[in-house]
């Protein structure tokens, strides 16, 4: 039976790219709670969060 080749794309080629933001800390361990209660990461949560308010914010 073939096995399947693993396929290891290079950092930086999977769509993602890495920044470096300030945060204030009470939102910082709103998160770290968040993170905590829900099993997912922070970084998962804050795309989540920034994926819902580029497509729900309205500039008039």
């Amino acid at each position: 039976m073939k096995q399947e080749p693993l396929i290891i794309k290079k950092r930086g080629e999977d769509g993602n790219k890495v920044i470096s933001v300030r945060i204030k800390e009470d939102i910082l361990a709103a998160l770290d709670k968040l993170a905590a209660e829900s099993n997912y990461s922070r970084n998962e949560l804050i795309n989540m969060i920034l994926k819902y308010g580029v497509e729900n914010t309205i500039i008039e």
